[in-house]
């Protein structure tokens, strides 16, 4: 069957594989310890060819972010998530780095 697998950390990351990672924009940070990240992709149109934008909105955890007293990611901020065990019904992304902030207006 399977091969088993020691708890060292190098065995570990082998094992499962590399963790997916996205781009995207953050386009709510009113939650507690949760922004919503829309992710944009291109697709060719199956038919006619013509490129096409698709987006998809993730909910990530952060932990240092408390909306209402202090928070650390604005929206419009551009962040990478990457993807982890569920954290709720919603939530399997984490928010690594904030790769730019927002242009503060």
């Amino acid at each position: 069957m399977a091969e088993e697998v020691k708890a060292t950390p190098e065995k570990t990351v082998a094992a499962r594989g590399r963790p997916k990672t996205r781009i995207g924009v953050v386009t709510s940070n009113k939650m507690q310890k949760t922004v919503v990240v829309r992710v944009q992709r291109r697709v060719k149109h199956p038919m006619y060819g013509k490129y096409v934008l698709r987006a998809v909105k993730y909910k990530a955890h952060v932990e240092a972010h408390d909306y209402p007293k202090s928070p650390t990611i604005a929206e419009g901020d551009i962040v990478r998530i990457v993807e982890t065990r569920p954290g709720s019904k919603d939530k399997r992304w984490r928010v690594v780095e904030t790769v730019r902030k927002a242009a503060q207006a």
